[in-house]
């Protein structure tokens, strides 16, 4: 619900203050994070199992980063798409997140050194003589698993800077028809999403294991990009309206609504998870049955069987009885709190999904998941919040921004 009552909009009001502790990130993250990838690399130099050690680390860590840059994007995309007014005071900040995709471009580059590691099963010389990895060669392949990864950070990265450059633009110019712009070209932008990100996780995730296939696995991938988007943006409007005067047009309804989504996504993830294996359960074909197996059954499988677990509770339960209570969604330390839970919860999510396929004494979290967390994090939030600093927090000339600041929860 909505009134047609409208705030005054002090240009101080809607961006960082120079004290503000967002102002400070960027240099410092931005530094952390590249000596922590630098001293990664020196710790792993001399050794090529830990060489091994610290490519598992990247993918896992990019592909958890990742997901919160795409989540971010299918979030704008959807707002314009269905001319969404609610969330167009918290919308920046998603834009601003979609904007560091570019970041993913480059670090696909160190992702490609990891090729042969990662993707050994249909790479190495013995997937000759495999009839089930031959049966895909002419998609499994070096060349062609390339020029598809290129195709998927160029993309991303000309979305994510095309809704971010025209949304800041029209700050400067007003012009309504940026909007209209961004709206017409969100609906083809939604179907490229879907498929580079389904193909996206096929072939960064899936294909690690190449024996094992299932249709649903994008949709899987999805389903946590954009639940962790709400965890996100959650926590950076908290950070945000709690020390500026955004506090004046960012409510109290607004993070209620960002708490639904969240919970309501977390059972979105649910259902598809719960459905891939109930799926693949009850099909019982081996092929398919492997990939729970390995995570579940055997001396390999019992180092995963406990992280399975926790994830069917701390993934499901816990949040789905946390975050159901309205009291809780409109109480902003306790939904921040559920918040940091899920951003928590969704890395060993992507750990449990990458990790059980490569066997090894080092196949642990430890220091080169540590390092390559705060390397690609620290690049990751020093750049949005590096970003955050340069515009307004609000698109202050949005046709939909008055709209927005009335907005009301039923």
């Amino acid at each position: 619900m909505s009134s047609n009552h409208a705030k005054a909009i002090n240009p101080s009001d809607i961006t960082l203050p120079q004290t503000h502790w967002l102002r400070k990130l960027p240099t410092l993250a931005i530094v952390v994070g590249v000596v922590a990838l630098v001293a990664a690399l020196a710790m792993a130099m001399g050794s090529h199992e830990k060489v091994e050690a610290l490519q598992w680390s990247f993918h896992t860590s990019y592909m958890y980063f990742l997901s919160m840059g795409l989540g971010c994007l299918f979030f704008v995309l959807v707002q314009f798409a269905t001319r969404a007014g609610w969330s167009v005071v918290v919308r920046r900040f998603a834009e601003t997140y979609a904007a560091t995709l570019p970041l993913f471009a480059v670090l696909f580059v160190p992702m490609l050194f990891g090729f042969h590691s990662l993707f050994h099963h249909w790479t190495s010389p013995e997937a000759k003589e495999d009839p089930v990895i031959q049966a895909k060669a002419a998609f499994l392949n070096e060349s062609f698993f390339t020029v598809r990864g290129i195709v998927y950070v160029v993309l991303w990265s000309v979305l994510g800077l095309y809704y971010y450059r025209n949304s800041t633009r029209q700050d400067e110019t007003g012009d309504k028809g940026l909007t209209f712009k961004m709206q017409k070209s969100s609906y083809p932008s939604i179907a490229l999403f879907a498929l580079s990100v389904t193909f996206c996780a096929f072939d960064w995730i899936m294909s690690i294991n190449p024996h094992w296939s299932t249709t649903m696995f994008g949709v899987y991938y999805f389903a946590g990009c954009i639940m962790v988007v709400y965890a996100l943006m959650l926590l950076t409007t908290l950070s945000v309206r709690g020390s500026t005067k955004m506090s004046n047009f960012i409510t109290i309804e607004h993070i209620h609504d960002l708490g639904k989504l969240l919970f309501g996504f977390n059972v979105f993830w649910t259902y598809i998870a719960f459905s891939q294996y109930f799926l693949i359960w009850y099909g019982n074909i081996p092929e398919e049955t492997e990939f729970y197996a390995m995570r579940t059954l055997g001396e390999h499988g019992e180092h995963w069987f406990p992280l399975s677990i926790a994830l069917m509770i701390g993934h499901f339960v816990v949040p789905f009885f946390f975050l159901m209570s309205r009291h809780i969604k409109r109480k902003p330390l306790l939904v921040g709190l559920g918040a940091t839970w899920m951003l928590i919860i969704h890395y060993m999510d992507i750990h449990w999904l990458i990790r059980p396929n490569w066997q090894s004494e080092l196949n642990h979290f430890g220091l080169f998941d540590m390092l390559t967390l705060l390397g690609i994090g620290g690049l990751f939030f020093g750049i949005a919040s590096l970003l955050l600093g340069r515009k307004s927090l609000l698109p202050q000339k949005d046709p939909r921004l008055t709209e927005s600041m009335a907005f009301e929860n039923m």
